[in-house]
């Protein structure tokens, strides 16, 4: 028996670590490699600056979601101050943002997977990963919760005692397994090359995939619909899950580089498992290995969660399919998790005919869909503002920090990670991508939601 209004079976533990789940996982465990290559040690500016942006981005969701805590979150924001056109594109390229995150996830959950069984072919494990985690999210949401909030929370300890370790093996001076690069330290982070080894360049070469990073975190937004308390809930979360977000980016990225030279990260599968193989610690690469591979599963099972919460939110206000409002007895939008599944299964098919390379492609698509969502929530967020009269201003119960001027800095760093996705050759072919899939939008918008609202807008005649 289906239902048509979600249950709120989610507290603020739930939603706390749900943005956790989704925002520290690939990108930390795996991503981050590629990033370093980039930056060098520098990466740790490109985390300060983008967490920064993040943060003002999330105030301002907060802001609005306080407000009018409602289904679809930021898509309905969007519809409601910037059109309904506005709210089209915003809701439908976050679902696609979500579906690039998920391939990436269940790419890397493969190349994980390889650690253990070096000879079994990847797509097996992105197959058997993508079944289990439909059928998971298929569960009342009170299920949901609270299996992201186990599956988050070992990666979280995991990460806390890498960093009380890492500097444990610092102040200790205790040398690498193989000797070639002598005892970890700080010099580290200087010594091959300098902190900008590939200069102010290869900083900025980096934002591409530390802005994928930080993606997923929005789903605080979208928890309001299932929220027990959503006026209490989001700002408690919003208030400290970006910042412990940039806490543990930071401080996890200086830890490894102290211990283990940047050049030489990544260099095999997740550089948390190279670091401690290189250690000579092998029972602790396989345990750390386990770790990453929940921490993709807690990431794939927010992402899935996330995008069937917008395309709910989109089917109710007529930009999408009536039937992804459909409900299951469990209070969940069924359809919508089965279309993720078999969309999901495209990745099998990508590991299957191209194991390499997958990450990257993923990662710039991901950069390119999550900046525009997160670009739209701050206009969003403005457009708003600026229609209120000075008395609803004070009411607000979570008005952002440092308007208007901090949302400017927001709005002018999203504009310029586009720039940088243009930028360079490898990340450019995400930036024409991302233009076709926004030129298709309009069009499907033009061809079958305007008209449709149209019709259901006129008046009647007598």
């Amino acid at each position: 028996m289906e239902g048509s209004i979600m249950r709120r079976g989610l507290n603020a533990r739930h939603i706390r670590f749900m943005a956790l789940g989704s925002a520290i996982g690939t990108g930390l465990f795996y991503g981050s490699a590629a990033a370093i290559q980039r930056a060098g040690p520098s990466v740790l500016l490109a985390y300060v600056i983008g967490g920064l942006a993040v943060y003002l981005v999330m105030r301002a969701l907060g802001e609005m979601a306080v407000r009018s805590p409602v289904a679809g979150s930021f898509g309905h924001y969007a519809s409601q101050y910037l059109g309904r056109y506005a709210g089209f594109l915003t809701g439908w390229t976050y679902a696609f943002s979500m579906l690039m995150v998920c391939l990436a996830d269940v790419t890397a959950f493969g190349v994980y997977m390889g650690l253990w069984f070096p000879d079994t072919p990847r797509w097996i494990w992105v197959l058997g990963i993508v079944l289990f985690i439909a059928g998971l999210n298929l569960c009342a949401v009170r299920v949901f919760g609270e299996l992201e909030f186990w599956l988050s929370l070992v990666k979280v300890v995991a990460i806390v005692a890498m960093i009380v370790a890492g500097f444990g093996v610092l102040l200790l001076g205790i040398p690498l397994g193989d000797g070639s690069s002598g005892a970890p330290a700080f010099a580290n982070l200087w010594a091959h090359g300098g902190f900008f080894p590939n200069g102010l360049e290869g900083m900025v070469a980096s934002f591409t995939i530390v802005m994928f990073a930080f993606g997923g975190i929005e789903v605080i937004g979208l928890t309001a619909g299932e929220a027990k308390d959503p006026r209490r809930m989001i700002p408690k979360a919003i208030n400290s899950v970006p910042l412990r977000i940039l806490l543990f980016y930071v401080l996890t990225l200086l830890v490894l580089m102290a211990i283990y030279p940047w050049p030489r990260i990544g260099s095999e599968g997740s550089p948390f498992v190279q670091l401690f193989s290189g250690l000579g610690i092998a029972s602790a690469a396989s345990i750390l290995n386990l770790v990453v591979i929940s921490a993709a599963i807690s990431a794939i099972n927010s992402d899935i969660f996330s995008t069937g919460r917008m395309l709910y939110g989109m089917a109710g206000n007529g930009q999408a399919p009536a039937e992804f409002a459909r409900l299951s007895r469990h209070g969940v939008p069924w359809l919508t998790v089965l279309v993720m599944a078999a969309t999901l299964l495209v990745g099998v098919l990508l590991n299957y005919l191209l194991p390499d390379e997958l990450f990257l492609t993923f990662a710039s698509l991901v950069t390119f869909s999550v900046v525009w969502v997160w670009l739209m929530i701050l206009l969003s967020q403005i457009a708003m503002r600026r229609a209120m009269v000075p008395e609803e201003v004070r009411s607000l119960g979570f008005p952002v920090p440092a308007w208007p001027h901090g949302q400017y800095f927001a709005v002018v760093f999203m504009a310029f990670i586009f720039v940088v996705l243009g930028l360079f050759p490898d990340t450019r072919k995400a930036l024409y991508a991302g233009g076709s899939w926004l030129l298709i939008l309009t069009a499907a918008y033009w061809l079958w939601v305007r008209p449709d609202a149209d019709e259901r807008t006129e008046p009647e005649r007598p």
